[in-house]
């Protein structure tokens, strides 16, 4: 029997207990990092109809959205409660994108197991160096980069209040 408090990370489609309940679970928490996003940019919207195209699109299907990139899931108990993307290697990096933990399974690890996962996908993809994205108001998230391994770097997004970071692996 399994703890119900013990989460696994596995590689998304293929390595989870049923497809479907991880595509839900997936689709869930890709909306609840969007809506959350928009809201602390100061742009709420009531619901994924009110997020952008490109947005909606990864929550409808993450697997056309994500064609080529790794998706790793954290699941307790069965469940979804935590996802980050690693993108396919594109002249010796990679991306780390979407790192999310469910509120409600925050403080437990669930984060820096997906961050660590995350960065042994890219080294097994054969890139250098991993780069990302943060908003400068997240600072746990920044806090979690640099215990990492990753520092600021010049920013390769002109968008304001966009921290960008990048490590060697």
């Amino acid at each position: 029997m399994t703890d119900e408090r013990e989460v696994v990370i596995v590689r998304w489609p293929g390595q989870a207990p049923s497809a479907e309940a991880s595509e839900s679970g997936l689709a869930a928490l890709l909306a609840a990092y969007h809506l959350r996003t928009e809201a602390e940019k100061g742009e709420p919207v009531g619901d994924v109809d009110g997020l952008p195209l490109r947005y909606r699109a990864e929550i409808s299907d993450p697997g056309a959205a994500f064609v080529g990139d790794v998706v790793l899931v954290a699941l307790s108990g069965g469940a979804a409660v935590g996802c980050v993307v690693v993108t396919a290697p594109v002249g010796g990096r990679s991306e780390i994108k979407r790192l999310w933990t469910d509120p409600d399974f925050r403080g437990r690890g669930i984060a820096s197991g997906l961050l660590r996962a995350a960065l042994a996908q890219a080294v097994e993809g054969g890139v250098s160096r991993v780069r990302l994205s943060v908003w400068e108001w997240r600072v746990g998230a920044i806090a979690l980069y640099e215990r990492l391994g990753f520092v600021v770097v010049e920013s390769w997004d002109g968008r304001d209040q966009l921290v960008c970071m990048e490590c060697a692996v």
